[in-house]
């Protein structure tokens, strides 16, 4: 289950460089991924084997200083609507602010977990000068400094100990498919669409996150979980930020899912947010499938869906081996292919592999076009195996895995999907000691 911590604060105390090294630290020793692009205001992180999505308000703060105060509320209350756990990030320098004082008050009325931290703590005097911050009324003030990391850990402690564990996920075998996408791309209308069929065998089953319903669907040979949230938010607060807003619900329902409808407008075209969350999936390992909706707008000649298809590879490369679904939901063109799609992306993401059949594959192609060599050495791969894991993962066990480069581990993945069907599925690849 998705655990969200959201970051708020006025401008200039420390937000993101906090961010950074909260993600920073799950990237160095978690992700060995490469290539894939960072969404500057999205982040996993991990404390003590916690697992948890780090939102970085701030950078989605726009506009000159007299509308700061505005859009930091927004943000402060976005954050409240959509995260699990609240920092509050105030600066030890300066010492309490009029917005501070406002931030405060919206985060009391809230019935979240809320922490407080002073940054740029980087003596004992701004240690003791912390204290003040009492007077805000939220508890206990945690010192830190976002630079060096002292009191970090800390935080952390206090943090994790109100996420939830992933114990209480809804226990279901059915894959959990999520439609995401940016807003008015046709969300609503697809799950309208699949769930207006056959009303009388859809059972809505209260979701895994407090405000998402995941439903079950059962109708024309196929069965799974539709994680549904296109459509609850409250419609006074669609204009406030929607950028913010889509980013931080796509992340929820892509977490609680296993494979992810990506809806792109196809009058738009593929777009930098439809990019953003695209990473997002990869980045959560889900499994992918792109659904081109209102194609019934676009004006076509012979080529237009290859070159519709070959601008979305070209924009997500390394990554394109994932299937395209040109629809319309409006007028219920295969909008069935697209279920298709998904079913077979879940099968190929549960898809295993065994050690034999690996190496026999494998140990061969590699002797054929070994990794080049570095500093004189020659790298020498011994075996390779698939990674208990949710998603496909492999180790090549070798004696000098710090001097495997990209171009190599790309030359593998591709190999791997050559000999096995992997499409619509983020694989990842690690080089270990043998």
């Amino acid at each position: 289950m998705a655990n969200i911590l959201a970051i708020v604060g006025r401008p200039n105390v420390g937000k993101s460089t906090l961010f950074n090294r909260l993600v920073g630290q799950r990237q160095a020793i978690v992700e060995e991924t490469s290539g894939v692009t960072r969404d500057r205001h999205y982040g996993k992180s991990d404390w003590n084997g916690i697992e948890f999505s780090v939102i970085d308000t701030g950078g989605y703060v726009v506009g000159s200083d007299d509308i700061f105060e505005e859009e930091i509320r927004k943000q402060v209350e976005l954050a409240i609507d959509e995260s699990d756990v609240i920092l509050f990030l105030v600066d030890a320098r300066e010492g309490v602010s009029v917005l501070d004082k406002d931030v405060a008050g919206l985060l009391r009325k809230s019935k979240k977990h809320i922490v407080l931290a002073s940054n740029k703590v980087d003596s004992t005097k701004q240690a003791h000068d912390s204290a003040e911050f009492w007077e805000l009324g939220l508890g206990e003030v945690f010192p830190v400094s976002a630079i060096s990391g002292s009191g970090t850990g800390e935080l952390l402690d206090e943090i994790t100990k109100y996420f939830h564990l992933d114990a209480v996920e809804e226990n279901t075998d059915l894959p959990k498919y999520a439609i995401v996408g940016r807003p008015n791309v046709g969300k609503s209308s697809l799950i309208n669409a699949l769930l207006g069929t056959e009303r009388n065998i859809v059972t809505p089953v209260p979701g895994t996150t407090r405000d998402s319903i995941n439903t079950r669907y059962n109708s024309f040979g196929f069965e799974f979980m539709l994680v549904d949230t296109a459509g609850i938010r409250k419609k006074g607060k669609v204009s406030e930020n929607i950028e913010f807003y889509s980013v931080m619900r796509s992340i929820r329902a892509i977490e609680n899912s296993d494979v992810c409808l990506l809806l792109v407008d196809a009058p738009l075209g593929f777009e930098s947010q439809d990019q953003s969350i695209l990473h997002l999936i990869e980045k959560n390992r889900k499994a992918l499938v792109v659904v081109v909706n209102k194609w019934d707008l676009v004006e076509k000649s012979s080529n237009t869906h290859v070159a519709f298809e070959n601008e979305i590879r070209e924009k997500t490369a390394p990554f394109t081996d994932y299937a395209i679904v040109f629809t319309s939901v409006i007028n219920k063109q295969r909008i069935f292919k697209a279920l298709e799609a998904a079913n077979e992306a879940f099968k190929n993401r549960s898809t295993r592999i065994t050690t034999s059949q690996l190496n026999n594959v494998f140990l061969p192609i590699i002797e054929a076009s070994p990794p080049p060599m570095v500093k004189g050495k020659q790298i020498k791969i011994k075996y390779i195996t698939q990674l208990p894991t949710s998603f496909p993962a492999f180790a090549f066990y070798c004696n000098l895995p710090q001097y495997v480069r990209d171009p190599y581990k790309r030359f593998v993945e591709n190999k791997l999907r050559e000999h096995f069907n992997f499409t619509g599925v983020p694989l990842q690849i690690y080089f270990r000691q043998k």
